[in-house]
């Protein structure tokens, strides 16, 4: 089983939400956790989520997008392989330091995000 790390904005979350599916092509720019412990987990979603601080402009909050697939995802993944989502909690939304980590939202949480 691969777990991806997927950095995004809220703003391509409510896209991804909408059509239903991760396209393959969003996943490219997915992080891969290089082991299956915690550890590597850790490591992967932080680094997805200096990346999705980057796809901000300006203030915003990092949004990381984690999917399983035990298979190709050339035609992209459906969000049944959605296992959480990790966003910054509302209170530090426009002043995240990088080292905080990130709220773990469930996946009917996440229209709660969208205000």
């Amino acid at each position: 089983m691969t777990r991806y790390y997927l950095p995004l904005t809220l703003a391509s979350l409510r896209g991804i939400w909408e059509a239903g599916r991760i396209d393959a092509g969003t996943l490219d720019d997915a992080v891969i956790a290089e082991g299956d412990d915690e550890e590597s987990e850790y490591a992967a979603l932080m680094s997805a989520a200096d990346l999705s601080a980057d796809l901000r402009d300006g203030a915003g909050r990092r949004v990381v997008v984690v999917a399983e697939a035990s298979g190709p995802v050339d035609s992209g993944l459906p969000l049944r392989r959605v296992v959480a989502v990790h966003a910054d909690p509302v209170a530090r939304a426009t002043d995240a330091d990088p080292d905080d980590d990130l709220a773990w939202y469930a996946t009917q949480e996440v229209p709660d995000l969208f205000g």
